[in-house]
């Protein structure tokens, strides 16, 4: 299948992550978002940083995982290769809202040595311009995720 899809934007960099689960495309949208500065699959794995975010709906929950990424990336000097074992939990549901936030805990896994790779590009923010999260049959997997990062 298909992880991403890098689409044109006349500013910033804009793409859509697929995945056959949330946490798949979760884990997809970290490696577009990456690639957008990198070459992710030429990242030695030998760092790990866990993550856990709350939040109060699955778009800023997706704004805060990859915002950690270049929080990361620009205070610790780490460069993303993966992101693993990601666990989405939805709050339950009570009448017509949800009741509590929804969590993500996962692990991004990297260097700490960006010297050695060859950056293109520099992702300075995740915008909820044109933001969308569907579950549908629309593209290579039932989930599609599309982002728009400043660059």
């Amino acid at each position: 299948m298909e992880k991403y899809r890098i689409l044109d934007h006349t500013a910033d960099g804009k793409f859509r992550a697929f995945g056959a689960t949330l946490e798949e495309a979760f884990a997809n949208a970290a490696l577009a978002t990456a690639s957008l500065m990198c070459d992710w699959e030429k990242v030695e794995r030998r760092v790990e940083h866990p993550v856990a975010i709350e939040a109060r709906d699955l778009e800023q929950l997706l704004n805060k995982f990859l915002s950690e990424m270049i929080y990361l990336f620009d205070a610790k000097r780490f460069v993303l290769g993966a992101a693993e074992d990601i666990r989405i939990e939805m709050p339950p549901k009570v009448g017509q809202g949800a009741d509590g936030p929804i969590r993500l805990n996962a692990r991004f896994v990297g260097d700490d040595r960006p010297e050695r790779y060859e950056f293109y590009g520099d992702v300075k923010a995740i915008t909820y311009s044109e933001m969308k999260i569907d579950s549908c049959a629309c593209g290579p997997g039932p989930w599609v995720l599309q982002v728009v990062v400043d660059m």
